[in-house]
């Protein structure tokens, strides 16, 4: 199942990330419901929607955090690049409602807001420095890594190099920078753990 980070946020789950981020819709249940293939796969450029920005709030993290076990649990049965069928979608409704969210749609919206300022964090200092800043420095972790397997560093490299031309949306709510900053650590582990 896509996942938008991984624990240990390697420079390919990094590049993926933030690949997804800079297309505005890369929410982690989004990715899994629609399973569209991901930006480095699309055989033609598309331009991805526009993010609805918001202002976060403590209860929408907290119902991320709580809701995201049960959505993976549904959204990893999934066949890959399948659109889920009615019963799923009302699957991943009713969880989303449980945790306190309108529509699943507005779960999405909440993840993708999320992730926008997520791609942004370097996760070394767990500060947030701008996309543009954790793509340079991973693309300077990839070229110094030696025991990466050329065609890998290669592919890594390549994706970083795209992600940089497709710039990440300004953030229009600076506060959800230090709200984000304050989940961080619940965020990655809740939306990254399953893409190693």
């Amino acid at each position: 199942m896509p996942a938008l980070l991984r624990p240990a946020l390697t420079a390919l789950g990094v590049a993926c990330l933030l690949s997804a981020a800079s297309l505005a819709s890369s929410g982690t249940a989004l990715a899994q419901a629609k399973q569209q293939p991901a930006p480095a796969q699309q055989a033609a450029p598309a331009q991805a929607p526009a993010l609805k920005q918001i202002a976060l709030i403590d209860k929408q993290l907290d119902g991320v955090l709580a809701a995201q076990k049960d959505m993976d649990a549904i959204t990893e049965k999934l066949p890959e690049n399948t659109a889920p069928d009615q019963k799923v979608i009302g699957q991943l409704e009713a969880v989303a409602k449980k945790n306190g969210f309108a529509s699943y749609d507005d779960y999405n919206n909440v993840v993708d807001n999320i992730s926008l300022v997520l791609g942004g964090f370097d996760p070394a200092t767990k500060k947030y420095v701008g996309t543009e800043a954790v793509i340079k420095a991973q693309i300077a972790q990839v070229q110094a890594d030696k025991k990466m397997p050329a065609k890998d560093k290669k592919e890594a490299l390549d994706e970083l190099n795209e992600a940089l031309k497709t710039p990440a949306p300004e953030i229009e709510n600076k506060a959800n920078i230090d709200l984000v900053g304050k989940y961080y650590d619940k965020l990655v582990a809740a939306l990254g753990d399953d893409e190693n």
